[in-house]
């Protein structure tokens, strides 16, 4: 059981206070949770958008506890909006389209106590937020110390700005959630296909820079959850042969131009060697191997020169892990 409630507020009631990318943000990450890259199905997801009905602070509040409520693998909660930070009581709140002075919307503080409160029934929670101020989630408020953070076992967050930025939209999407969106469609994907939140981190984190805003990642996990799961990048039955390539991490595996029936400005000189196609299957792998980092010729820029060379393939730190993989059987 995957559940996942994704909010979305353009309308503030006013212009200068209305948001153009919220509603739009919002049924864009809907959509991308609800299957997998397959079309196969993913979490359940709750979308309240401010286009179709008013989103209150009560609403939210009702539906929070819900997707808090009861057993499941992961939650995820995403909101895109507006967000405030009471310089005076040093709370933060997600803002609701009746927000009032006394109560501006969904305290930070009131997301996150339920989130940590749940883990007993829910494995793992993951909080995204594209809004102003949102990194303060997690923060000890009492204490007024943006270092200290109170985050419960299987607790994941992810925000767009930190405590003191605000978060900006860029071509019709908030800036967090459009790099966040590629990355869900495939960007941020591991070998395997498997999309974790520490990965949009990197990837979001890498893409804004120095000198944009600056995301925050916050996790209190011991392991890392799929949030989708997208085609591989090297099927899993080429990816276990990494261990019958190489019976140990250190092996190189020797090519010469027997593996290599295009040989170009070599053809003449290696004339009288036969083309081998069970050497030719090899190294078309090694070159799958190398695309992705898993493998890299032997004093040589590409495979193919490796073959024409006559010095090998060796496994990278990356191909070394996935060939460890292999052996027990981890995929």
């Amino acid at each position: 059981m995957k559940r996942a409630l994704v909010i979305g507020i353009d309308d503030y009631g006013s212009p200068e206070r209305n948001l153009e990318g919220c509603v739009a943000d919002a049924l864009a990450v809907a959509d991308k949770l609800e299957s997998h890259g397959n079309g196969d199905p993913n979490f359940d997801v709750v979308t309240l958008t401010s286009n179709a009905a008013p989103v209150t602070t009560e609403v939210m509040d009702d539906a929070l506890r819900k997707l808090f409520h009861g057993k499941a693998e992961t939650v995820v909660f995403y909101f895109a909006g507006h967000g405030v930070l009471d310089a005076e009581t040093n709370r933060g709140h997600l803002v609701s389209q009746d927000h009032k002075k006394s109560l501006p919307g969904l305290s930070l503080t009131h997301v996150i106590d339920m989130a940590n409160a749940a883990h007993k029934e829910i494995d793992s929670t993951v909080i995204i937020l594209d809004s102003c101020h949102a990194g303060f989630i997690g923060e000890l408020a009492a204490l007024g110390n943006g270092d200290i953070s109170v985050i419960g076992k299987g607790v994941t967050i992810l925000a767009a700005a930190d405590r003191n930025q605000a978060a900006a939209e860029h071509d019709g999407h908030g800036l967090f959630t459009g790099i966040m969106l590629d990355g869900l469609t495939g960007s941020a994907s591991d070998i395997l296909g498997r999309i974790t939140p520490a990965a949009l981190y990197s990837l979001i984190d890498q893409t804004l820079g120095g000198w944009d805003q600056r995301p925050v990642y916050k996790a209190n996990v011991q392991n890392f959850i799929t949030l989708r799961q997208v085609p591989p990048k090297v099927t899993p039955e080429l990816l276990r042969k990494l261990k019958d390539y190489f019976p140990a991490a250190s092996y190189i595996l020797p090519v010469d131009p027997s593996f290599e029936p295009d040989r170009g400005e070599f053809t003449e000189k290696f004339k009288d060697i036969p083309i081998i196609e069970e050497n030719v299957a090899v190294l078309r792998d090694m070159q799958t191997y190398y695309k992705v980092n898993l493998v890299l010729p032997v004093d040589q820029p590409f495979p193919w020169h490796a073959a024409m060379n006559g010095t090998g393939c060796r496994l990278t730190s990356q191909g070394a892990h996935y060939r460890r993989l292999a052996e027990k059987k981890r995929f």
